[in-house]
């Protein structure tokens, strides 16, 4: 099944397809300037029974008069099975558009990014008939971008670094980084960029903690996420609101218990007994004392095996 994470891996270059010359310039390769970018369909299928799809597929003009196309495949995982698939997608694309096919693999954990940046040779060892080599961003090469200054500069690019960057102990500054941005940021843009970290985040632990910079840092934002955050909030503030008011009617009457025995039982209690009674909002030292209040031959007395209070 499909997860959230690798659906943003590349669905953030649909969104926006110019992520490639910041990807291309990290990653230290020379591509062409794109005058423009086409959306094609991800079906590769063939008339036989076998279904193959890629992830995203672009096709970027170049303002130099070359064409390309850009596969990007989100993987999560290791796959001995998968290289021979980015093989038939590349020869496929070749064949199908007769222009050059650049495929972009985009990971999450350092290790398969590593497995996936590999050349794959296919045919003899001697005479490889084919040797694939993806462009691989990950963990391992992209930068991981805590300053709001650097991320302004490619907020696209911070954002699919995020995003890969999720099993990073610094998650949490990085996230930071990118709402301390999204709140001067023009709602057209911010809103995919929340939902993509957010997709991208899974159920990640970090997850939580981009729920709390929506709900706080981009209150004002008005997407499907905030606003499903913000119910959330009101919801929880509402049932902390009462577990606080059934846990204070409690305390309370607890200590107008222990007060009605001492005085139906005719014992003095001084202003300093009643304050230290009243103040008490722990329920089981209330039970102690009100336990203790039906026998103790005084007020005091009731807290008679407590350690000594200090100035």
């Amino acid at each position: 099944m499909v997860s959230s994470p690798h659906e943003a891996m590349h669905r953030i270059f649909q969104e926006f397809p110019d992520l490639l010359s910041g990807i291309s310039k990290v990653l230290g390769v020379d591509l062409p300037q794109p005058a423009s970018v086409t959306v094609l369909p991800t079906d590769l299928t063939e008339t036989s029974p076998l279904e193959r799809r890629l992830d995203t597929l672009l096709r970027f003009d170049a303002r130099n008069g070359e064409s390309f196309l850009l596969a990007v495949e989100a993987q999560g995982k290791k796959d001995p099975h998968k290289p021979a698939s980015w093989a038939h997608y590349v020869s496929y694309l070749y064949t199908k558009y007769r222009m050059p096919p650049l495929l972009l693999v985009v990971c999450q954990d350092r290790a398969t990014a590593e497995w996936a940046a590999r050349p794959f040779a296919i045919g003899p060892r001697e005479w490889p008939a084919l040797t694939l080599r993806p462009l691989v961003a990950g963990p391992h090469n992209l930068p991981v971008i805590t300053d709001p200054a650097e991320t302004r500069k490619d907020l696209v690019l911070a954002t699919l670094a995020a995003i890969t960057h999720r099993e990073d102990p610094g998650i949490g500054a990085i996230l930071k980084a990118v709402s301390t941005v999204l709140r001067e940021t023009p709602q057209d843009v911010a809103y995919p960029i929340v939902e993509l970290i957010a997709q991208g985040m899974g159920t990640h632990p970090a997850a939580e903690q981009w729920r709390k910079l929506v709900a706080v840092d981009l209150s004002f934002y008005k997407s499907p996420l905030s606003e499903e955050l913000r119910s959330e909030g009101r919801a929880e503030g509402r049932a902390e609101g009462r577990a606080e008011g059934r846990a204070e009617g409690q305390a309370r009457q607890g200590a107008e218990d222990i007060l009605l025995v001492l005085d139906r039982r005719g014992l003095d209690i001084s202003h300093t007994t009643r304050a230290r009674i009243t103040a008490c909002d722990d329920p089981e030292i209330l039970r102690t004392w009100l336990i203790r209040a039906v026998t103790t031959s005084s007020a005091e007395e009731i807290f008679s095996d407590e350690q000594p209070r200090t100035a």
